[in-house]
């Protein structure tokens, strides 16, 4: 290691200790022991430009332990990327880039937002596999336009946590060889050394997944960390982990290797004396010597002129294989086929069926149109429908089948599918059942965060799951997914409304869609279809101006209210019937639209689902009442069970006459 190196990894240390005094509040701990490492990455081996943040080719580097986002901001800063000096100050401050943990969409170069714990190593496990994929189906001999590694940076912390193992296992069994892990290994937690609760040998597990390990037993010998990470590039058969032994807070000389220089700022005496310990005036803050300043720049120059090769050999191959290039730019692009007004995707037999196989039906038509779609479950493919017919399975032999084979990792699966997104170029969905949504709840959340357009399929969507029991049906799930900010929610009820719920999920680019599926049949509906695409629309109208009562369901109980609506004509009250798919697209109807739809003057109302009650209240109002589950289900035939739980017409209409009756 020369003088600049250490003066630049001094800097990189103090400007994130400075950063996060100035806010009172952060994690100096691994920026300061993690420093070298990360400066021997950026500095030595991580293909990037600065001035061009998006470059398709560039290397993706994830710090999965997102609280240590001060150190990020400080590379980024030094290596010319658009943010100021100004902007480190305002860290974690109310308007800045800079917020607490790393997020995307916000900072210039971040790639992914990461802070819970472990999932940031799924992410990378997802950037990883998208570039594997590209690069499978696009380069040709001496045009390798698909080509670069992924990077991540996790702690102890993340590998405790169940999705790092999901992933880990996964990545090894696909033996992604440009996945790079580094293991800021400080044997320090919140709650202090990790003996307490963390004794497995780490590299022994990764070696059991099938990675490629080593160890670094010096956290501070840069020449070591690099060398390292080049041994890790020549193995191109297994990803690969590197443990660093560091130490926390280091440089620090009364909180070096304590759990306490994990999560609170230094204070500015000790932030004095780590500056004298580091060979820095304990008087300057924010400091960065004219030379680190150069150093920088001109290690990021290199970064501009691998952009400029790479762009040349761009030119080069759209012109030896133009087809090929011009299907890359389309999947960049994200360009659809117009859906809208093509007659095959909207036509589908009569008669009674699962929306599951309906949505099979649709996604295999899909498969044909939109050919960066990708996807697949976790281990439900079979029951959860989602295999595209004639693409292929991806696996370590073959890098070009487009369906995923994720096993019994939810969890892992939705973070994968985050990271393929934010790569970019590929469509990613992914199924399971619906009861299981829990599992993958903390990924969807960052799905909605970061407006990323995920694609969840969930079928077994309610008491129709049937003999397996409440184990297996969901019931609080609907709502839990609709109190998500930024996520849509469509739960059809025929072949039609589910090609409506695939297609609002292709068009929308700014948010995570899951399509809630029946296990159960239902019957194709004469007046279903286009109206979908709102959100909630009128199936059977009232002959009268305006109605006795206003039906409301999704799903399998759509074609209960529409048999109760006739029941009722005959009885003499006249009813409207609203499929209402999703809440979250109706919302986003005008206000001209919506109240023709459910007048507000209409206050007599029911709803029917066969989910939690919870936040239908506002469609029903003071007046109105719900026909919906608030216990767990029971085991039992789906017939059955329906019929229990008060799901027939009987009830339906016995329920809609007392309120219409008042």
């Amino acid at each position: 290691m020369t003088n600049i190196d250490n003066l630049c990894i001094n800097t990189l240390r103090l400007l994130s200790a400075d950063a996060i005094q100035a806010a009172n509040s952060g994690h100096p701990g691994l920026p300061l022991g993690a420093a070298p490492m990360a400066y021997a990455l950026w500095a030595g081996h991580m293909v990037h430009n600065p001035k061009d943040s998006a470059w398709q080719n560039r290397d993706r580097f994830v710090l999965s332990a997102g609280h240590g986002s001060a150190l990020l901001y400080s590379l980024l800063h030094l290596f010319g990327y658009n943010l100021s000096l100004e902007q480190l100050k305002n860290f974690r401050k109310m308007g800045s880039v800079t917020p607490g943990h790393p997020e995307y969409g916000i900072t210039d170069g971040v790639e992914i937002t990461t802070g819970p714990l472990g999932q940031g190593i799924a992410n990378a496990v997802g950037m990883a596999w998208a570039e594997s994929y590209l690069a499978a189906t696009f380069n040709r001999p001496n045009f390798p336009v698909v080509d670069h590694y992924t990077y991540a940076l996790c702690g102890d912390g993340c590998l405790q946590e169940g999705i790092a193992a999901e992933a880990a296992s996964l990545a090894g069994t696909l033996g992604l060889g440009k996945l790079i892990l580094l293991y800021d290994s400080n044997n320090i937690t919140i709650e202090g050394d990790i003996a307490l609760s963390f004794t497995e040998d780490v590299l022994k597990r990764h070696d059991a997944y099938g990675w490629h390990v080593q160890k670094v037993a010096d956290g501070n010998d840069v020449d070591a960390v690099s060398a390292a990470i080049e041994a890790a590039k020549a193995v191109v058969d297994r990803p690969s982990i590197i443990e660093v032994k560091t130490k926390i807070g280091f440089g620090s000389p009364n909180k070096q290797g304590t759990a306490s220089a994990h999560g609170e700022p230094l204070g500015q005496n000790e932030l004095a004396a780590t500056k004298l310990n580091l060979g820095f005036d304990p008087e300057e803050f924010f400091h960065v010597p004219p030379e680190v300043r150069d150093h920088f720049a001109q290690i990021a120059e290199e970064g501009v002129k691998k952009q400029v090769t790479w762009l040349e050999m761009l030119a080069a191959y759209k012109s030896a294989h133009p087809k090929e290039y011009a299907e890359m730019q389309r999947w960049h692009n994200g360009d659809l086929p117009d859906l809208l007004n093509d007659e095959n995707f909207w036509g589908y037999e009569d008669g009674s069926s699962a929306t599951r196989t309906s949505s099979e039906k649709v996604l295999n038509k899909l498969a044909a149109l939109v050919p960066n779609l990708i996807g697949g479950a976790a281990d439900l493919a079979p029951s959860t429908k989602t295999v595209m017919a004639g693409r292929g399975s991806y696996s370590a032999q073959n890098r070009s089948g487009a369906n995923l084979h994720f096993g019994v990792r939810e969890h892992a699966m939705s973070a994968i599918a985050n990271g393929m997104a934010v790569h970019g170029g590929l469509r990613p969905y992914v199924a399971g059942f619906f009861v299981f949504s829990d599992y993958e709840k903390p990924a969807m959340r960052m799905s909605a965060l970061m407006q990323l357009p995920i694609i969840s399929i969930f079928t077994h969507d309610s008491i129709g799951v049937g003999e397996d029991g409440p184990t297996h049906q969901p019931i609080e799930h609907l709502a839990v997914l609709r109190s998500i900010p930024n996520f849509t929610v469509i739960r059809p009820c025929d072949a039609k409304e589910t090609a409506a719920a695939w297609l609002l999920a292709l068009e929308r680019k700014t948010s995570p869609t899951a399509i809630i599926l029946t296990r159960q049949n239902t019957a194709l509906l004469a007046e279903t279809g286009k109206g979908a695409l709102k959100g909630a629309y009128i199936l059977k109208d009232s002959e009268k101006a305006a109605p006795d009562i206003i039906l409301m369901a999704t799903g399998s109980e759509v074609e209960l209210i529409c048999k109760a609506h006739d029941v009722l004509r005959q009885q003499g009250i006249d009813a409207r019937v609203v499929s209402m798919p999703s809440w979250e697209i109706f919302e986003e109807q005008c206000r001209e639209y919506k109240e023709s739809v459910l007048p507000k003057s209409v206050t007599k109302r029911l709803v029917v689902e066969a989910a939690s009650p919870f936040g239908w209240e506002r469609y029903v109002g003071l007046d109105g009442g719900i026909i919906a589950i608030e216990t767990f289900g029971k085991s039992g035939p789906a017939a059955e069970l329906f019929a229990e739980f008060g799901f027939t017409v009987e009830n339906v209409v016995a329920k809609a006459v007392k309120i219409t009756n008042g």
